[in-house]
């Protein structure tokens, strides 16, 4: 394997990290530069890890939000639509019950009147029967 695919290896995998690691084994210069090397480099990529993992909850949360944001605009709208609806509803068809109705009610006193009418001109007009109330003196 040529060395410039080593280095381009090292720097995809490693990246800014290992010359960070190196700089800090230098600064500290501990008794084990190799194990010190080791758990710097595994905690790193602990706390890498956790970065990316809050990171992508973050944006899962963001989505989550923004889809019950959606969800709520599309139910209001719903709402909104289905009140114009009845009030479009009541407006063209409140008025036609409420005539029809009162046609009815007017029909049906008018019919009772005029029965009631029709009862009193036939006691009037059997032979034998008078205007006068019994019992009453004349």
């Amino acid at each position: 394997m040529p060395v410039g695919m080593e280095t381009d290896y090292l720097k995809r995998c490693f990246g800014n990290c290992l010359s960070q690691a190196l700089a800090e084994v230098a600064k500290v210069r501990p008794s084990d530069p190799i194990e010190y090397l080791a758990h710097w480099l595994y905690h790193y990529r602990k706390t890498a890890k956790a970065k990316e993992e809050e990171s992508q909850q973050k944006i899962q949360l963001k989505e989550e939000y923004d889809n019950s944001l959606k969800e709520t605009e599309m139910t209001e709208m719903l709402k909104q639509e289905e009140r114009q609806s009845q009030q479009r509803y009541e407006k063209y068809h409140k008025p036609l019950v409420s005539v029809a109705s009162s046609t009815k009610k007017t029909a049906f006193i008018q019919e009772n009147t005029k029965s009631l009418e029709k009862d009193a001109l036939k006691q009037e007009s059997l032979p034998g029967t008078s205007n006068m109330i019994p019992g009453m003196p004349q």
